[in-house]
C-alpha cells in the first residue's frame, strides 16, 4: 500500500507541473484577454489554488505515508483524496464528454488518481474490521 500512496505523490507532482504550464500550453496571456477581467482572474486563481492542492497531496503522500495508512486521520485523508479524484473523473464526463480521445485519456488519468488512493483507503478500512 505504501507504493500506491507514494505513486499517488508522483501522480500529483506530475499534475503540479502540468497545471503550472497552463499559461504556455493554452496561451493564456492572449486567450484570457477575450473574457472579462473577473473571469480571467478567477480561472488563474483557481488554477494556482488547485496546483497548491496537488502539491499538498504530494507532500502528504511522501512525508506522511505511514500515518495515512495507520491512523484514523490518515485513513480519512486517503478516502478524501480518492473522493477528489473520483469527483474530477465525473466532472470530466459531464463537462468534456467522452467523444474526444483526449477526454477519454484524461478520464483514465483521473480514474488512476482515484485508484491510487482508493485502494489503500479500502484496504485499510477492511483490515480495521
Amino acid at each position: 500500500m505504501e507504493i500506491l500512496v507514494k505513486a499517488g505523490g508522483l501522480f500529483n507532482i506530475a499534475l503540479v507541473i502540468f497545471h503550472l504550464s497552463f499559461w504556455r500550453l493554452f496561451n493564456w496571456r492572449d486567450e484570457l484577454k477575450s473574457i472579462s477581467f473577473l473571469n480571467s482572474a478567477i480561472m488563474q486563481v483557481l488554477n494556482i489554488s488547485l496546483t497548491l492542492v496537488f502539491a499538498i497531496f504530494a507532500c502528504i503522500s511522501f512525508v506522511h505515508t505511514e500515518e495515512l495508512l495507520s491512523t484514523p486521520l490518515g485513513n480519512s485523508l486517503l478516502a478524501l483524496m480518492a473522493l477528489f479524484w473520483l469527483a474530477r473523473s465525473i466532472q470530466q464526463i459531464i463537462f468534456f464528454g467522452l467523444r474526444p480521445p483526449l477526454s477519454r485519456m484524461f478520464l483514465l488519468i483521473f480514474i488512476t488518481g482515484f485508484a491510487l488512493y482508493a485502494i489503500p483507503a479500502i484496504t485499510v478500512l477492511r483490515s480495521a474490521d
